[in-house]
Order: C-alpha cells, then structure tokens, then sequence
C-alpha cells in the first residue's frame, strides 16, 4: 500500500502510517529498529532495496531522506516536505516513509525525522554515498546508536580512511570493514588449524578498493607483524599471503567467487567466498547495535604505515605511498633518478 502526501508534515505523515496499517488489517507495530537512510535520487532507488532485503532479518521502519536541491533563489526560501509512505508488501517486512525536503527544510531534516522514529527503539543512520566527515556529529547521526558509511563509494577511498579513523566514535563502521569479514573468518580459521607464529603477510587486491586496505591494516594490528600491500586487476580484494614458521598460508581469490586455501603438509581447499551484495552487508550491520572494537583498532592502525616487509611496524608515514608512486613510475625512471640523488647528496 503506498500513500502520497505533498507539502505535509511529520504528524501527518504519522497519521497516514497508523491508517495504512489498519487498512491492511496489522495495526500493531512489530520493528525492531529505526533505519535512516540518508541520500539523493540518484541512488534512492538502490538503498531503498537494498535496505527492504535486510528488513526481512530485521523488521524496521525505514526512513528514506532526500535533500532536493533548489536552483533559485525563491526556491531556496520556501520550505516544503513530501513524503510516501508504504506499508505491507511495498515495504518489505516492515514501513517505509520516504521523505524529500526542499528549501531550507533540508538543513533541518532532524526535525523531521525526530517525531518518525519508532518508541524505545534503537536507530541505525546510513549514508550509502556522501557520508558527513564526522558522522557522530552529524544532525542525524547524534540520533543513532549505530552509523555506517561506505568509503568505497568516495572520490578517493584511501582519503576518507584516514577521515573515518580521524573522527571514529563508538558506533561508527563501514561498509568497506564488512565485506571482509568472510576473509578475517577463513584466516582465523587457517592459524587455529595450524597454530604457527605469523612472520609477515601479504594483502594483494585493487588499488582504489578500501577493504584491502582495511583487512591489511587488521593483520598488521592484530599480529602486530610488517604486512605488504600489492596491488591486482581484482575484481576486489584477491589474494592473502601470510609466512609463518611452519610454512606459507595462502588464501587466493582471482574470480570474485571462489577461494583456495592453501597450507603447508595439507591439500588444497575450495572456499565460497563471494563477492556479497549490499543487503547482505547491511544485514549484517542490523545484527550488532554494540561498539565495533576490531574495527575502530584496524582502521585507527592508518594505511601510512602499511609497508614493504622487513620495515616494523613503525615505518615512517607515507611509506605506502611512496611505494605506490615507485611502482606507478615508468621502467628506466628509477634508474634517471638514482644519480640526481647521488649528486644532490654530495
């Protein structure tokens, strides 16, 4: 059931949901949750889905944002609020009201969203695209317990990392830290299966994808070992490498669907490691309200300090991208350099 109001309010749009949910004969409310979904009408379409899967785990009411744009001045003035609300097999298993706020009402939307968001029950923001630099302070997300951004969405993944690490509070997590989640779970596996001390590793995957960073920035971290990070045509993240005392563990993962998990004295293994969908990912988000530790420890660890093996721990900062411009420069250009910088040092 969908219901259309224009130039409405919040308690309207309240009155409109108790109505649809009588009509469709479930007047009782049974979410579990408040899910914001901050976006624009590019990508409202996608988040909206995305978000209707993962009600199925986890009945929720969910509140689409749109700040619309005015290109005139008069139309900056005026504020205005349309919404659409849907009920039943419109929205899932649970509401959803999606609101578009223009004029000056779209610095405001807080007051919006305030008097919508369910009794008693805990709120999750998500910024699909254009996450606020520090999400905790953000109008919307000071209502949340839980705020999830996507840094693989951003112009420059690496940058918002270290902007995520700069302004974490507890509550905050990424996408970026849950794709990764199936591959820190088979690693974990792999030491448990043959406990060894770990001497170094590898994260091998795409240059410009956040989760690689991440999960090299977990190992590093977690083993407190020199972690490398090389770079691949993906898709993602493809290949981990870690050298232990006992022998070489590899998980490699070319496709984008299937791993093989290799270890010294044991045969090779098949591992399902698909690339996940982001209802899944979100799914998985829904599942923990808490604190994430491991990831605020990871992604605070910072990508400067990833480095080439045989480094500690604490390399100078910029040692990842000193190595990225190196293996970015034509073959021969190293070799000009060399006695520019003999000369220089004399």
């Amino acid at each position: 059931m969908k219901i259309d109001l224009t130039e409405t309010t919040s308690s309207k749009i309240n009155q409109a949901l108790v109505s649809a949910r009588r009509a469709i004969g479930t007047p009782a409310i049974g979410m579990v949750l408040t899910l914001v979904i901050v976006t624009d009408e590019e990508n409202a379409y996608d988040a909206l889905k995305s978000a209707g899967d993962a009600s199925r785990e986890h009945p929720s009411r969910i509140i689409a944002v749109i700040k619309r744009v005015s290109r005139s001045p008069r139309a900056r003035r005026d504020a205005r609020l349309d919404a659409e609300v849907r009920v039943g097999s419109d929205a899932g298993t649970g509401e959803t009201v999606v609101l578009r706020l223009y004029g000056e009402l779209a610095n405001h939307a807080q007051s919006v969203v305030l008097p919508l968001l369910l009794p008693d029950a805990p709120v999750v923001v998500w910024w699909p695209e254009g996450a606020p630099s520090d999400p905790a302070k953000d109008p919307l997300g000071a209502l949340a317990q839980r705020r999830i951004t996507d840094t693989y969405s951003a112009e420059r993944p690496l940058d918002e990392l270290a902007v995520r690490a700069a302004t974490y509070s507890p509550g905050d997590t990424d996408l970026a830290w849950t794709r990764i989640t199936p591959w820190r779970s088979m690693l974990a596996a792999a030491l448990d299966q043959q406990p060894a001390e770990v001497i170094g590793a590898t994260v091998e995957g795409e240059s410009d994808n956040p989760s690689c960073e991440l999960l090299a920035m977990w190992l590093a971290d977690r083993l407190g070992v020199p972690v490398e990070r090389t770079f691949s045509r993906g898709p993602g993240l493809t290949a981990v490498r870690m050298e232990t005392k006992n022998g070489v563990i590899v998980l490699d993962r070319p496709d984008g669907s299937l791993a093989t998990l290799s270890m010294q004295n044991q045969p090779d293994r098949a591992v399902a490691l698909k690339r996940r969908e982001t209802a899944e990912l979100l799914a998985e988000e829904l599942r923990r309200l808490d604190p994430d530790n491991t990831y605020a420890s990871a992604v605070k660890f910072g990508v400067d300090r990833l480095h080439a093996p045989g480094a500690g721990k604490d390399a100078p900062a910029g040692a990842a991208e000193e190595k990225a411009e190196k293996a970015a420069e034509p073959k021969g250009a190293a070799a000009k350099k060399a006695p520019a910088k003999r000369a220089a040092s004399k």
